[in-house]
């Protein structure tokens, strides 16, 4: 998934932009081991833009102060990959985006190196939030080698965008 996008994830950020157009929603997305996969995967479609605003990469923890306003102390007290840090991302990605009425935010350990005991590689954490609605955070574990986490986190994303347009 270096390059390209495998056909899963084309279909299904196909079927969220559909969503997202019905619902009048544009999102914004917050991104660090995803490094704007799942943005991309979104404007990979033509017609993106009526539901699409932009997006964040910050992979490292100066350009999730700089961008996001992620509090130092945050990121030393729990680390990037932490659900504070996850909702931290997206509520920043909320607040800097005009127009956007939902933002994702994914931090995780995508390998093979840097895991540890606590943050094993495959980690990621997702944060989601809307306007109108408390901030969601959710932790997921993928098996798999950096392109097949990465991939499964851009997909996860995917679902969490749609799922919180659906309810």
């Amino acid at each position: 998934m270096t390059a390209i996008l495998p056909p899963e994830v084309l279909k299904k950020s196909a079927s969220v932009l559909e969503l997202l157009k019905a619902a009048g929603l544009m999102v914004v997305t917050a991104e660090s081991c995803t490094g704007g996969l799942v943005a991309g995967s979104l404007t990979a479609h033509s017609g993106s833009s009526a539901a699409v605003t932009g997006g964040f990469v910050t992979y490292s923890n100066a350009m999730k102060q700089a961008t996001l306003g992620v509090p130092a102390e945050m990121l030393e007290r729990w680390g990037a990959v932490s659900e504070q840090v996850a909702q931290a991302m997206a509520e920043g990605a909320l607040a800097r985006a005009p127009g956007a009425g939902i933002a994702v935010s994914l931090t995780g350990v995508a390998g093979p190196d840097g895991g540890s005991e606590t943050k094993p590689v495959g980690l990621v954490w997702f944060g989601l939030q809307q306007a109108d609605r408390p901030p969601f955070t959710q932790k997921q574990i993928f098996d798999g080698n950096r392109t097949e986490v990465r991939a499964q986190a851009v997909l996860h994303a995917l679902k969490l965008i749609q799922d919180s347009i659906r309810v």
